[in-house]
C-alpha cells in the first residue's frame, strides 16, 4: 500500500472513530471528543488523590475546611437536582466527592480531579476573601469535572499522538528526523501553540460560565466572580504570559466575559429548590 492510499485509509478510520466518540457538554451543548472511558480516569484520579493526601501538608483549619465541604455539598445537590428537574442525565453519577484543604500559602490555586476529588490551597483564600468568592472558585473547578474536560483532553492527546505517528509515516520519518536533529519536540510545540492552547482556553472559558451557573443554582452571589479575577490580576502584578502562549484566558478577558454572562445566568439559573 502506498503512502497516499495508507493516509486515506487511516483518515477514514479515524474520522469514523471521532464521529462515534463525540459527546455533548451539559448545559453549553458544545460537542466534545470522548475516546477515553470516564471510569478509567476517575480511578486513576482517585489513586493520585490519595498520594497527594499522604504527601501534602493538610490544613488543620477545620472551620475553613467545613466551609469548603459545605459549599461543595450544596453544589453537589444543586447540580444533581438541576439535571433531575430538567430530565437530563446527571453527569456526576460516577463521582465520589471528596474535599481537602492543603496548607500552602504560596499556591493560589484549587482543582477538581475527574470524579469529584477537590483540593483547595490556603494561598487562594486571600484572593477569594469570602464565601461567595470561594464558591466561585470551587464552581469553576467543579465545572471542569462536570464537563469531563480531563476526559476530553486525554482523548485529544490520544488523537494528536496517533495523527503525529501517521504524519511521520507519510512523510517518511521527516518529523522524527527534525526532532532528533534539533532536540526539539516540533510537533508538540506546534500543537501546544496552535491547537492545544486554544482548546484549553475554550475549556477554561466554558468552566467560567458553568461555574457561574453552578454557583447561582447553589444560592451564592455570582457577582463576586469578576472581583476574584480583579484581585488575581492585581496579585500577579502584570506577570501573566501573552494569552496566545497561555492555557488560560487573560484575567482581563475573563472579567469581561463573566460580566457579560452575569444577567443571563442570574435570570436563567436562579437558586434551585431541592426536592
Amino acid at each position: 500500500m502506498n503512502r497516499r492510499k495508507f493516509l486515506n485509509y487511516v483518515g477514514c478510520s479515524c474520522g469514523s472513530l471521532i464521529l462515534s466518540s463525540c459527546t455533548t457538554v451539559p448545559i453549553t451543548e458544545r460537542k466534545q471528543l470522548k475516546l477515553i472511558p470516564e471510569y478509567k480516569l476517575n480511578a486513576q484520579a482517585a489513586q493520585i488523590y490519595e498520594k497527594i493526601k499522604s504527601k501534602e501538608k493538610l490544613s488543620k483549619d477545620k472551620k475553613k475546611l467545613n466551609e469548603i465541604v459545605e459549599i461543595g455539598k450544596k453544589m453537589e445537590d444543586s447540580i444533581s437536582e438541576y439535571f433531575y428537574q430538567s430530565n437530563l442525565q446527571d453527569p456526576t453519577t460516577q463521582f465520589d466527592w471528596e474535599y481537602i484543604l492543603i496548607d500552602n500559602d504560596k499556591v493560589k490555586n484549587a482543582w477538581c480531579m475527574p470524579g469529584g476529588k477537590i483540593a483547595v490551597y490556603t494561598g487562594i483564600l486571600d484572593v477569594t476573601k469570602n464565601t461567595n468568592g470561594l464558591a466561585a472558585v470551587m464552581g469553576h473547578e467543579i465545572a471542569h469535572a462536570v464537563a469531563k474536560h480531563s476526559v476530553e483532553r486525554a482523548s485529544r492527546a490520544t488523537l494528536i499522538n496517533t495523527s503525529t505517528q501517521i504524519i511521520d509515516i507519510v512523510t517518511g520519518g521527516k518529523i522524527s528526523q527534525v526532532n532528533r536533529t534539533t532536540g526539539m519536540n516540533t510537533v508538540g510545540l506546534l500543537s501546544q501553540l496552535g491547537l492545544m492552547n486554544p482548546f484549553n482556553r475554550k475549556q477554561e472559558s466554558e468552566a467560567d460560565y458553568l461555574g457561574l451557573v453552578f454557583s447561582s443554582l447553589s444560592g451564592y452571589d455570582i457577582r463576586e466572580a469578576p472581583k476574584i479575577w480583579e484581585r488575581m490580576k492585581e496579585s500577579n502584578k502584570g506577570k501573566e504570559p501573552p494569552e496566545f502562549m497561555s492555557t488560560h484566558p487573560s484575567s482581563a478577558n475573563r472579567i469581561k466575559k463573566l460580566n457579560g454572562w452575569m444577567n443571563e445566568v442570574i435570570i436563567e439559573y436562579p437558586p434551585i429548590e431541592i426536592s
